[in-house]
């Protein structure tokens, strides 16, 4: 009898918590997974790494049907809640709603009714962790709304959180919450979370903002999450990340690593939010989409930065050396960007 679901294990970061479990020694039918039908068809691609292993049952159902939740979270202990969509585009938010936050409620419900013994639910660093100056965010500061209010993405995070965390409150559903920031490294094979780099690679990114971000191996955050089930404490949130750079400098660092020369040019943020709206103007006029998104010019003018020092004290957590990560990232992108050449992703 499987013994762990997780949700949204075909993704970027799904993916490697699975083979971190398998890597685990979970013995034969220990770990279910719940995949729509469409990843299960795409399965070369999509749950290859872990096709034909005796240790992962696939059950097959939509993380928005609650039917198909409650059957697969029956004789399951352990939950690792990942199901999500990646986009920033503001048309996307009726999307993004009902996997975010009606899933996440499917989820707890039938999490609370079976009596797990606990449930990991991934977020976001940019619920918390953004503002409008170089601030440094922990865990214990408010919801972003003011910042990142009219974005769809991370407003629906904000009301993921707030939901699993009420389970906890009202339900003694024993719910952890992990924020990790920009996920980067080899495996994106849809390019959403590398998406930015891939851009530069293209040399599509013709400015650099005056916002900075924080970025983290996505190997190192599918290891925290395997400490967050093992060691987190219900009802606490733990912010997952490494350093904290200006666009500048991580340009300037993909730059070394890629021999791709990175943009000179700086804007300023009231450039920048000027630019967006014009772009947004002119994609309406002429039905054309620029490769950078009005929405990204917008976000690269923040600051995402956090202090990731409650997940190293309690989780253990110790990310690796950035360099590594951004060298893993460059290679893997560009494996990535001429398969999409050849026609062959």
């Amino acid at each position: 009898m499987s013994e762990i679901l997780v949700t949204g294990a075909t993704g970027f970061l799904g993916t490697r918590l699975v083979q971190k479990l398998l890597e685990s020694g979970f013995t034969p039918g220990s770990i279910r997974v719940l995949a729509r039908p469409v990843s299960v068809r795409n399965g070369a691609r999509d749950i290859s790494p872990w096709k034909g292993q005796p240790s992962v049952e696939v059950f097959q159902g939509d993380i928005r049907d609650p039917r198909a939740v409650v059957e697969a979270m029956k004789g399951i202990s352990r939950v690792f809640h990942l199901a999500g969509l990646v986009s920033r585009e503001r048309e996307d938010g009726p999307a993004l709603y009902r996997i975010h936050v009606d899933g996440t409620r499917y989820v707890c419900e039938a999490a609370a009714r079976q009596g797990v013994q606990k449930i990991v639910v991934v977020s976001s660093s940019g619920t918390v962790a953004v503002s409008r100056g170089p601030t440094v965010h922990g865990e214990t500061g408010d919801f972003a709304y003011k910042v990142v209010g009219r974005w769809p993405y991370y407003l629906s995070k904000i009301f993921q959180e707030k939901l699993a965390l009420s389970y906890y409150r009202d339900r003694d559903l024993p719910v952890v919450i992990v924020n990790p920031s920009l996920l980067l490294g080899p495996g994106d094979v849809h390019l959403r979370s590398c998406q930015d780099v891939a851009l530069f690679l293209r040399r599509k990114i013709f400015g650099i903002p005056n916002g900075g971000l924080n970025f983290v191996d996505v190997r190192d955050a599918a290891s925290a999450l395997l400490s967050a089930m093992e060691k987190g404490r219900a009802g606490q949130r733990y912010l997952i990340g490494g350093p904290n750079q200006s666009f500048a400098e991580f340009f300037r660092r993909l730059e070394v690593l890629s021999n791709v020369r990175a943009p000179r040019v700086r804007f300023s943020a009231s450039a920048a939010m000027a630019a967006a709206k014009f772009q947004q103007v002119l994609e309406r006029v002429t039905g054309r989409r620029f490769p950078v998104r009005p929405v990204s010019v917008e976000m690269s003018t923040c600051f995402w930065y956090l202090d990731a020092t409650k997940a190293r004290s309690e989780l253990g957590f110790s990310p690796r050396d950035p360099e590594e990560t951004l060298r893993d990232t460059v290679e893997d992108v560009r494996c990535v960007l001429a398969a999409r050449a050849r026609g062959l992703s």
